[in-house]
């Protein structure tokens, strides 16, 4: 999962300075954490002041923030949401996947949820330019995760990666560009949940949807087809991160460049050299067909 840049207490802020995340913390959970504690690091309050308002002990409070010991309660974060400002519904779907993942059972969920139904129930919309932002990238987000997973699964990672963006919306809005912010998260979001091999994300299963592979009519065509696009696929799941973006968006999902480009928030330019380059290394890595009979 993206990380947010490490943030320390202000200078002035009086007490120990807050430890980092367990490496414990699994992916589920730590979409959550993260932007909680950024809020808490940007809101200048010190621990003790943190837990007279959000009624528990400081120690456990510094635990909760690292990761530490026993999966929260939604009640607590409901109060720790309300004290920091924090968006109750999409923190409260990111609490809820980790919960599951934690191995919580829906009856703990819907007992810790108690006392604090309205904000797990109902909940105001996000800011208008999250909402825009969401029309206009979500098909292509889908598109994406669907190279890495499949059905709930893909649509669980978009969404949630929408949801980080709404908890941590005012950094997406001081960064360069919102569109390129928002992509880290969904990449990150989606890689975190992809299958891997040799420490690289698996993109397999996209071989058995591509316009080749379609328009082979015999057997023995789709065979050789799906070979070739598999040895593809591993292939292009060893380019670096930018790179295997624009592979997938373009040969896989089938955009255009200039969709590309909106979609990460990089120039025409950029998206066109980084396939290039891609295409270069690529053409290095896979051996060609072998030819059939000897050459003349």
């Amino acid at each position: 999962m993206t990380s947010f840049p490490a943030r320390e207490p202000s200078p002035g802020r009086p007490g120990r300075k807050l430890g980092p995340i367990a490496p414990t913390v699994g992916t589920l959970h730590r979409a959550w954490l993260e932007p909680t504690r950024e809020r808490y690091l940007a809101s200048g309050r010190t621990l003790s002041d943190l837990s007279f308002h959000v009624l528990l002990a400081k120690s456990k409070l510094s635990e909760l923030l690292r990761g530490v010991g026993h999966y929260p309660r939604w009640e607590v974060i409901h109060r720790l949401a309300a004290v920091l400002d924090i968006p109750g519904w999409p923190l409260y779907r990111l609490w809820k996947q980790a919960a599951l993942d934690a191995g919580k059972s829906r009856d703990w969920i819907n007992r810790s949820t108690e006392g604090a139904t309205a904000v797990a129930t109902a909940h105001s919309g996000p800011p208008l330019e999250h909402g825009a932002l969401r029309l206009t990238v979500q098909d292509g987000y889908r598109a994406y995760a669907g190279a890495f997973l499949a059905g709930d699964a893909r649509d669980a990672a978009v969404e949630d990666a929408f949801a980080i963006l709404w908890l941590s919306f005012d950094e997406a809005l001081a960064s360069p560009d919102i569109r390129r912010y928002a992509w880290d998260l969904l990449r990150a979001t989606v890689k975190a949940r992809a299958d891997y091999r040799d420490e690289r994300p698996v993109l397999g299963e996209a071989a058995f949807d591509t316009v080749a592979l379609r328009q082979e009519t015999s057997v023995e065509g789709q065979a050789a087809q799906l070979a070739e696009s598999l040895e593809l696929y591993a292939a292009i799941s060893r380019l670096p991160d930018t790179q295997l973006d624009v592979m997938v968006l373009r040969h896989l999902c089938g955009y255009p460049p200039e969709d590309v480009s909106d979609l990460l928030g990089l120039s025409l330019a950029t998206v066109r050299s980084t396939e290039r380059h891609a295409q270069r290394f690529l053409a290095e890595t896979i051996e060609p067909p072998a030819t059939e009979g000897p050459t003349p």
